[in-house]
């Protein structure tokens, strides 16, 4: 980890202390330029001349994503977002009323609402895995789940928003895939601070962001579907030209890979950005990222832990940079204020979005401090020592 180039290359980060990569991170000046160079080019010729001339390029982004999740080009679609990602691959999947969807209590606040929505519209029954003690998921009430309801889907949120817990998806994965069970993973958290690997997950959709942890611009985001999904003939409930041939007036055919999940006007500009910035995370390795990022997190985590006024909400042994607390006797409202005044960038959680979670957790809110590789130890020990000093 050459820490003081990339410092150099995240020109946000000199100024202020910047604790919110799990909310929407610092871009790598790369990114900018290249996004800016595009759009320079379609100033003077167009859009659709500079896409046709910048083909190669903009097929740059399956190549790279590919490499980051350990899948082939053919298994990626881009998305304008990892919402708009999930809702494609929830829609493909043939629902019928009564069918069943396995979940968890930590998923992600609109997959829960996307569940419930297909309850009400399909009466589709929604089974939520218990945790065990240490917080891990209870594979054992898993496997009751799928012999008692025989679900359609399995969706389980790779890292909650709301909390450091990293949740057991591999596990997860290998006993959907015994069981010939379709298995969507949201990796909008994960994916560029740990090493995603599909293979070892054994997912059939993965949806990201480009916009958290892999440092891409707002408004892109991607895909995988896998082998399996595509041989089902698996598609989106609306297709565009992008995903289908309009082969008679009354028929189509699918595209042959996950393109099929696109649709066809997109902004080539931001496709640049993100496939830079996924080049970039590539070029220093998620494995260093991963190791760098679990340090990190952990010392921080654990400096505050010190303070007898916090308690910190993040519960598990296995647990990610996201670093969530709350203050036994200080207002939000004073937090806030102490935070902003010292330029200390950070996120607020509350009850509404982790409805579950933080009901067992007895809050309203917590502040959201999400570290990443562009990060420093000095600045974990600076707002460690800002939360040690204020006072009631």
């Amino acid at each position: 980890m050459q820490i003081n180039q990339i410092r150099k290359d995240t020109l946000g980060c000199h100024d202020k202390t910047f604790l919110n990569s799990a909310g929407a991170s610092l871009m790598p000046k790369s990114v900018v330029q290249k996004q800016m160079e595009y759009l320079k080019l379609e100033e003077e010729f167009g859009g659709y001349h500079v896409a046709s001339q910048q083909a190669a390029a903009l097929n740059e982004f399956y190549i790279e994503t590919a490499k980051l999740i350990n899948c082939k080009p053919q298994n990626i679609a881009f998305a304008t977002n990892a919402t708009d990602a999930y809702a494609k691959a929830l829609s493909s999947i043939p629902f019928k009323p009564g069918d069943s969807i396995i979940t968890t209590d930590d998923d992600y606040i609109s997959n829960q609402i996307a569940f419930l929505s297909l309850q009400k519209r399909l009466n589709l029954k929604i089974h939520r895995i218990k945790k065990l003690a240490n917080q891990d998921l209870d594979l054992d009430h898993f496997l009751q789940l799928i012999k008692k309801h025989q679900p359609k889907l399995v969706a389980v949120t790779h890292i909650p928003s709301n909390s450091g817990l990293i949740q057991n998806v591999e596990e997860i994965g290998k006993i959907c895939k015994q069981n010939g069970i379709l298995y969507l993973v949201d990796a909008c958290q994960s994916v560029g601070q740990l090493l995603v690997d599909t293979q070892k997950i054994s997912c059939d959709f993965l949806t990201a962001t480009g916009r958290k942890f892999l440092r891409g611009p707002r408004g892109t985001g991607f895909l995988y579907v896998s082998d399996n999904a595509l041989s089902k003939g698996l598609a989106p409930l609306l297709l565009d030209m992008s995903g289908a041939r309009w082969t008679t007036p009354n028929t189509y055919e699918l595209g042959d890979d996950a393109k099929r999940f696109e649709i066809w006007e997109r902004s080539c500009a931001s496709v640049v950005g993100l496939t830079e910035a996924i080049r970039y995370a590539n070029s220093i390795g998620m494995g260093n990222i991963e190791a760098y990022n679990r340090n990190l997190s952990s010392q921080l985590r654990n400096m505050l832990q010190q303070n007898s006024n916090l308690e910190i909400l993040d519960k598990g042994h296995n647990l990610a940079s996201i670093v969530t607390f709350h203050h036994r006797n200080v207002s939000l409202q004073a937090l806030q204020e102490m935070l902003s005044k010292n330029n200390i960038y950070y996120s607020v959680s509350f009850k509404a979005g982790a409805l579950i979670d933080f009901g067992e957790k007895n809050v309203d809110w917590a502040i959201r401090f999400s570290p990443h590789y562009f990060n420093t130890l000095t600045e974990m020990e600076v707002v460690t020592d800002l939360l040690s000093g204020i006072t009631i």
